[in-house]
């Protein structure tokens, strides 16, 4: 066998052996805070939690906090944690993360990929969500609100110091679901992250149905 031979098998089975392999719990760079506007999820999506869309008026709740690298995300990671969660983490959350579905979702999705057993995870899921402060125009909404990606982000930037413009965005999809993802550091720190940026809702007008 000639070396070039040799080391072009070399390669080859090296690129099978890294195909396929798990995402690492806790190896990743920072956290991206992913608010879904309630109204707009409960009007649009093809089959909405009952559990979340209630008559009880609602704004910004959790979508998910998800780990993060530079270019993509790690999901369903390998590890020792428990996949399921009990009943007693699900509703501790709920007043946050108000569908009991997405909270498990979540959890097996991007949970495990925090590398924290699941009271730790969602304390910090709790404190990001604390950590960010809805613009004054976003709470108690009793009519709808029509605006631009880059006027929401504005207001959340004006409301959080620290946040900038390159750490936000506003994602938008064919159903007209309205989230607002936040970037934080694994402290929770506010911190640029331009592959989610270049993400942004595109559409000229964003409406966000009135909370009722």
């Amino acid at each position: 066998m000639t070396r070039a031979l040799f080391l072009g098998l070399l390669t080859l089975l090296a690129s099978f052996g890294g195909a396929g392999a798990a995402d690492r719990a806790g190896d990743f760079d920072f956290y991206v805070l992913s608010l879904t506007w309630s109204p707009s999820y409960c009007d649009y999506a093809r089959r909405p939690d009952p559990s979340q869309c209630t008559d009880e008026p609602t704004g910004f709740v959790v979508h998910g906090l998800w780990p993060q690298y530079e270019r993509g995300y790690p999901e369903y990671c390998e590890s020792s944690l428990p996949r399921r969660l009990p009943s007693s983490t699900i509703s501790g959350i709920s007043d946050v993360i108000p569908s009991p579905g997405a909270v498990q979702y979540q959890w097996q999705k991007h949970g495990i990929c925090a590398g924290l057993r699941p009271e730790s995870y969602f304390s910090l899921v709790r404190r990001a969500f604390e950590g960010v402060t809805l613009p004054d125009g976003y709470v108690d909404v009793t009519t709808d609100i029509v605006s631009t990606s880059r006027e929401i982000e504005a207001d959340f930037i004006e409301a959080n110091p620290g946040l900038s413009d390159r750490g936000i965005a506003v994602s938008c999809n064919r159903e007209g679901v309205i989230e607002v993802r936040v970037c934080l550091t694994k402290r929770l720190g506010f911190r640029r992250c331009e592959e989610i940026d270049r993400r942004a809702c595109r559409l000229p007008r964003i409406e966000l149905p009135a909370a009722d």
